[in-house]
């Protein structure tokens, strides 16, 4: 497991779910696809949540 930091490479967006996908060496689909049904079931709270960690790990 290696330390956090945003994938400016792989990026969709900000990187946040390709440097979570690096960190703990998953495949960056799945983290997406996680990513993806939180949003959907939890919302604002993930969405903000997304945009700290791509805010602060910059």
């Amino acid at each position: 497991m290696s330390a956090f930091r945003l994938d400016r490479v792989n990026a969709k967006m900000m990187g946040v779910c390709g440097g979570l996908a690096r960190a703990t060496g998953i495949d960056p689909v799945f983290v997406r696809i996680a990513a993806v049904i939180m949003l959907l079931t939890l919302g604002v709270e993930i969405a903000v949540l997304y945009l700290i960690i791509g805010w602060v790990a910059r």
